[in-house]
């Protein structure tokens, strides 16, 4: 064979098994992911021993601590579900009442339970509009 047509096949060899092997990373990767769920979201389609992502705000005066287990309520943004959920782990610092986060659930019987070490706290925007009363006129 030629010296030539030999480094053809191999580079068309080569870019045929990158390109294979690029598209079965991108699949793995995109149907693995799972979306956020909203409270009321995930009130209807949960199923036990199987793990979503739940997002939300935390309820107010839903937050207790007993020993290790942190207890809390999420709400939907419009405040129409809340699903109460148990969570054990490191807990951000920025965790409060009112604050949206995100964290991982499970369905356990009736209840939820947050996976361990999975609550994230979303930073509120600094670039949201001020109240008309705090709004300065210049």
């Amino acid at each position: 064979m030629n010296p030539s047509r030999k480094r053809k096949v191999r580079l068309t060899v080569a870019l045929t098994a990158a390109v294979v092997l690029a598209s079965a990373l991108m699949y793995t990767s995109f149907s693995a992911a799972s979306p956020a769920l909203s409270p009321s979201q995930l009130l209807h389609s949960a199923q036990p021993g199987r793990s979503y992502v739940l997002t939300g705000t935390v309820a107010k005066g839903s937050v207790r601590h007993d020993g290790a287990v942190l207890d809390f309520a999420v709400r939907d943004r419009k405040g129409t579900s809340v699903v109460p959920l148990a969570y054990t782990g490191t807990i951000p610092d920025p965790f409060k009442e009112g604050r949206e986060v995100i964290v991982t659930v499970e369905k356990q019987g009736a209840r939820y339970v947050g996976e361990r070490n999975t609550l994230i706290t979303k930073c509120p925007s600094k670039f949201k509009t001020a109240p008309a009363s705090e709004k300065q006129n210049y």
